[in-house]
């Protein structure tokens, strides 16, 4: 059965949608439109241009997260570098080795652009961003008409890229259009589950997945350093709670998968602890398979 994705943001637990993705690839279930936030954007993007589940378990398994943390200029000076990286360049780590490791994963499915995942003149791929400069939602490729961009043209490393760019975590992207700019950053800073993206208004040909990461909450007393401070700030970013916004005809359709206390920043995550949130995306996937029907959503929700 086809079936449409949307990923939310998450940073390094990410990991776990992989595990989801192959337990429904095991159960005959094919990707047909994906989109993601944040984390959610980079395996959405991989799904669009063709890895299969046990393609992506092999690069995100296997990816050593800590060189994402990619320092340079003002960010290598001891003490205060990476206080002057945010004042100077609006974030610590540059995320150069990200563009380059999806550029060569896209390249090596030779499809690099938007109109490589295009289906009837429309993109099967969604990235979410937010332009921070217009204060506004950025769907990719769609919303790029708004800044006289071709999205056709567009490069799908680019938009993930943007998606990414957790605010004052890494350098956001700056958006040249016309005689203006705008820094576009992390999508999750206005929407980190956008499980309503592929809805229509009438009855749906297939069903569309949401893929969630529960994460434990913690109440902490420590003493906040700046970085400490900026870790804490990206992670209420990350983890804010949408769930209060989800309705019934959702909550149905999302699978939740539990983090097992794993942070989104926690990029020094060793195999087994990699391995453990593969495994807990997999079983929620499997969990939830066993009680979804389809048409008792329908009739449920949709007539």
């Amino acid at each position: 059965m086809n079936i449409d994705g949307v990923f939310e943001g998450g940073g390094v637990k990410g990991i776990a949608f992989v595990g989801a993705v192959c337990c429904l690839e095991e159960k005959g279930y094919i990707f047909s439109r994906v989109a993601g936030t944040s984390a959610g954007a980079i395996i959405a993007s991989l799904i669009a241009v063709g890895y299969t589940g046990e393609e992506l378990k092999g690069l995100i398994l296997n990816l050593d997260y800590n060189k994402l943390l990619d320092k340079k200029g003002f960010n290598r000076i001891p003490l205060v570098g990476n206080e002057i990286s945010i004042l100077k360049n609006k974030g610590i780590y540059e995320g150069e080795y990200i563009e380059k490791w999806l550029t060569s994963l896209f390249e090596a499915k030779k499809k690099t652009k938007f109109k490589d995942v295009m289906v009837n003149g429309k993109s099967k791929l969604k990235i979410i961003a937010s332009d921070i400069s217009r204060k506004e939602l950025v769907i990719l490729p769609d919303d790029l008409i708004k800044y006289d961009i071709d999205p056709m043209e567009f490069e799908i490393w680019k938009a993930v890229r943007m998606s990414i760019s957790i605010p004052l975590f890494f350098v956001p992207v700056k958006l040249h259009y016309k005689s203006e700019y705008s820094f576009i950053v992390d999508g999750g800073l206005l929407s980190n589950f956008p499980v309503w993206i592929f809805d229509v208004s009438r009855i749906p040909r297939w069903p569309t997945f949401g893929f969630n990461l529960v994460h434990m909450k913690k109440n902490t007393h420590k003493e906040i350093g700046f970085l400490n401070y900026v870790t804490d700030l990206i992670e209420t970013i990350v983890n804010k709670n949408e769930d209060v916004y989800v309705r019934d005809k959702d909550s149905v359709r999302i699978i939740n998968i539990p983090t097992l206390g794993v942070g989104a920043t926690q990029f020094s995550i060793n195999k087994d602890m990699s391995n453990k949130l593969f495994i807990s995306g997999y079983e929620s996937a499997n969990k939830f398979l066993s009680s979804w029907d389809f048409n008792g959503y329908i009739r449920k929700f949709r007539y």
